[in-house]
């Protein structure tokens, strides 16, 4: 059985702005679970985590959202990326990229390269 993992603050805003990226508007519940399934199942979304967070990206212009249909016939709050969203995603992929890069290059390094 895998052990579920907690991730850094600010992560999920990206993995959700990603998801919502590349597969276009989804529900909430949608939303969590292709993070999950992405995830390999090794983090898990509750309505607790999810939902305050998709407020606040809705209030920071970065998803917007509306109220449609699900695949199985229930009202759902739908949401997608916006403008504003796109930019955010770029600059937080770019500032993801640098951050995993520096860590990467310590676990890379030898005694003998600092001589």
């Amino acid at each position: 059985m895998k052990e579920k993992m907690d991730i850094q603050q600010g992560t999920l805003a990206l993995m959700v702005l990603k998801t919502l990226d590349v597969l276009g508007p989804l529900h909430g519940y949608g939303i969590a679970r292709r993070i999950e399934q992405i995830s390999g199942d090794l983090l898990a979304l509750n309505q607790g985590t999810l939902y305050p967070l998709l407020l606040k990206l809705e209030q920071e212009g970065a998803i917007a959202s509306a109220w449609g249909t699900s695949e199985n016939n229930r009202k759902a709050r739908f949401y997608r990326l916006t403008r504003v969203g796109r930019q955010q995603l770029r600059a937080e992929t770019r500032d993801w990229e640098q951050t995993t890069a520096l860590i990467g290059r310590f676990f890379t390094v030898k005694a003998e390269d600092l001589r």
